[in-house]
């Protein structure tokens, strides 16, 4: 796992049927090339009281190691850009490691900026 975060996954195929088939609570995005699946991209919408408005938050995006650099990450945040533009929401926001410069990298230049004034809090329910 390229975050460096196996220890914390605890997901499984049922859990990811019941939350995307089910009930779904979130959504996937594939990208291919020619009948393979090379990359995906799971968001959900929330809400922004700032704005009014609803916002596509991108939960994660992956594009397998031998198909990057070929532009399907960049196609699909595209695309999640365009269907967040069509939902009517303000923006779009996702989560970034802060020593994943390649990721910063990619980002910034699609012309996204980082919110270094917020922080990220966390409530784990067991």
């Amino acid at each position: 796992m390229y975050e460096k975060l196996e220890d914390q996954v605890v997901i499984t195929p049922a859990l990811l049927r019941t939350h995307l088939f089910e009930k779904p609570q979130a959504s996937c995005i594939l990208g291919w090339e020619d009948q393979q699946a090379v990359g995906f991209a799971f968001y959900f919408y929330n809400f922004s009281t700032f704005l009014g408005k609803p916002g596509l938050y991108l939960e994660d995006l992956f594009v397998s190691p031998e198909y990057r650099g070929k532009g399907y990450g960049k196609k699909m945040l595209l695309h999640l850009k365009q269907m967040a533009i069509e939902q009517g929401c303000g923006r779009m926001e996702w989560s970034v490691l802060d020593w994943n410069t390649p990721a910063i990298d990619f980002y910034k230049s699609i012309g996204a900026e980082p919110m270094n004034e917020w922080t990220v809090f966390r409530l784990t329910l067991h």
